[in-house]
């Protein structure tokens, strides 16, 4: 079974910075694929940013240039650095870990949240 573990969340003034941490935890074999995901009150989850087990990164358009995703795949952890937060990057960021291999297979996973609030 595969947890992961969110932390970092917070309250910050717009134009502020935030550093993300979600680690993986379990039997874990390989992961594939980490990253964050973000959803604000009355809209749909909405990626932030992935990256591979080999680096390569991708971001939502409205978050390049302010956030870098980063992973330590010796500690099966993903971070995200936050910086020029605005209002509208308010939301529930969940850490993904997708296609992770454990001793019983494959398997997706998702992490419990972790709430960022930007105050303008």
């Amino acid at each position: 079974q595969v947890q992961l573990v969110e932390s970092g969340g917070g309250l910050v003034q717009a134009g502020g910075s935030l550093r993300l941490s979600c680690a993986a935890s379990g039997i874990i074999l390989r992961i594939n694929a980490m990253g964050w995901y973000r959803q604000a009150p009355g809209k749909q989850r909405e990626l932030v940013a992935t990256i591979t087990s080999g680096g390569s990164t991708n971001y939502a358009d409205s978050v390049k240039g302010r956030f870098t995703i980063s992973r330590d795949n010796a500690k099966n952890t993903v971070y995200l650095q936050m910086n020029s937060l605005k209002p509208e990057d308010t939301a529930v960021y969940y850490c993904n870990a997708e296609r992770v291999l454990t001793t019983v297979g494959w398997s997706d996973n998702w992490g419990q949240g972790t709430q960022v609030t930007v105050s303008s």
